[in-house]
């Protein structure tokens, strides 16, 4: 079993350097945050970015861009500033299920989150430093979020690990809010959450080479399943688990399946 391990390691290496790499910016939907500068900006398109990163990535990229557009290319201030009224100019975006009414919503959380709880990070890391995990970060992240009135129908865009969710696209967003290393891809920005505490962004893509690669032995992407990869991970890598997430989204997403 040691010696398959070293050689699953030694593939997710090799494709590590092909895919974490800056070129890969721009296909993907981190392009967003990295046209801005501003701490704020960065956390606000990325999270919104994320939040509708389902589905085709050139569309995901073209209605974060559109979305980014609405807010006057410049997210925080929008966030911060904007009237009720001046919110209303999001009232005919949609991404797939994510409506207007959701997404008005979610700047209305957001509003509450900067003005009132001193932004996303704080959140984020005030749930981890309280719980020590992942798994309280994303839960104590959702309970504050929804604390103001909202749709019930926006809830569905804002996992909840507490029911067992993957949690996919708010593991992604962490970790281009605290992961850094050389390639830049990723922001570092967040310094209270540690990477090695990350866990893995699961999808359809990381799942599949997860198992066909028997690095997962759960059927479902939940977030049990979550917590099996990430395990394995840590043994490859305690210190930056989650690089590993380019590795297996690459092989999955860009790769002859037929192969592995």
């Amino acid at each position: 079993m040691i010696s398959e391990l070293a050689e699953i390691k030694f593939i997710l290496d090799d494709r590590l350097s092909k895919y974490n790499r800056s070129d890969f910016i721009d296909s993907d939907p981190i392009s967003i945050p990295h046209r801005f500068s501003r701490k704020e900006d960065i956390e606000i398109a990325g999270f919104l970015s994320a939040t509708i990163s389902w589905g085709q990535r050139k569309s995901i990229i073209k209605n974060a861009n559109r979305l980014m557009d609405l807010l006057d290319r410049s997210p925080y201030d929008f966030v911060v500033n904007a009237e009720e009224s001046d919110f209303k100019v999001v009232s005919k975006f949609v991404h797939r299920t994510f409506n207007g009414d959701d997404c008005l919503f979610f700047l209305q959380a957001l509003k509450n989150i900067y003005k009132n709880h001193q932004g996303l990070e704080s959140i984020f890391a005030t749930g981890f430093q309280n719980s020590g995990n992942i798994f309280g970060s994303l839960a104590h992240f959702r309970q504050t979020f929804l604390s103001i009135p909202h749709p019930q129908h926006a809830t569905k865009h804002l996992s909840d690990v507490t029911k067992n969710s993957s949690a996919k696209r708010l593991n992604m967003f962490l970790r281009w809010m605290v992961r850094q290393d050389a390639s830049e891809v990723d922001f570092g920005l967040w310094k209270n959450i540690p990477t090695s505490a990350l866990m893995l962004p699961l999808d359809v893509h990381t799942g599949d080479v997860a198992r066909a690669y028997n690095l997962l032995t759960r059927k479902q992407n939940d977030w049990k399943a979550v917590e099996e990869i990430t395990a394995v991970l840590r043994q490859f890598d305690p210190n930056d688990p989650i690089k590993y997430d380019f590795s297996l989204f690459g092989i999955g997403a860009f790769e002859d399946k037929k192969s592995l």
